[in-house]
């Protein structure tokens, strides 16, 4: 005990760095533990990095996501039926992995219905390769289409095992922007 108040009343810089260290360090695991808890994932927070799904998210935004394996999505089309509505309009927004790959940015669209194996991807599209979510931002200037039409997922529907999570919450305004602009300077 004599020793841990030593190290506890010490006045030596390096010692003090060490302290400020572990203790943020604590901090951290006590804020993921329980993360990881409520959430399910260890970073359930993301940061939105595009307009893509204005007017309801923001660049700069900061939204709470939810394991899925933890929920069930309601996709737009469900949300409609059943008057289900997420960050301003029908269904969930998900977060997934683009084409299933860990290298990429995520993509955080709502997700609108749910295609099998063999069905359309969209009136008058080609068949789905599989079966998997159709997803599209809420943005329709920047969004016109699915994104499976164009270049975020081209004919791939969302498999389950590529979604991240759910948003969950309302998100945090603005609050991003610390971490958006430093890596568009930087050309991240």
């Amino acid at each position: 005990m004599g020793k841990i108040r030593k190290f506890n009343e010490s006045d030596n810089f390096w010692i003090e760095l060490l302290r400020d260290f572990l203790s943020v360090l604590a901090v951290g695991v006590i804020l993921a533990s329980i993360s990881q808890i409520v959430f399910g994932l260890w970073t359930p927070m993301a940061v939105v990095e595009s307009g893509s799904m204005l007017p309801n998210i923001h660049t700069g935004d900061i939204i709470f996501d939810e394991s899925i394996n933890r929920t069930e999505i309601t996709t737009y089309e469900m949300g409609r039926q059943n008057g289900y509505t997420s960050f301003g309009d029908y269904g969930d927004v998900i977060m997934y992995k683009r084409y299933g790959r860990d290298n990429t940015t995520s993509i955080t669209h709502r997700a609108m219905y749910y295609v099998e194996e063999g069905e359309p991807m969209w009136d008058g599209g080609p068949p789905a390769p599989y079966a998997g979510y159709i997803t599209k931002g809420d943005n329709t200037r920047t969004n016109p289409s699915y994104d499976q039409e164009g270049d975020i997922s081209y004919m791939q529907p969302v498999k389950k095992d590529w979604i991240i999570g759910v948003a969950r919450f309302y998100p945090v305004p603005i609050l991003g922007y610390i971490f958006v602009y430093p890596r568009k300077i930087l050309g991240m």
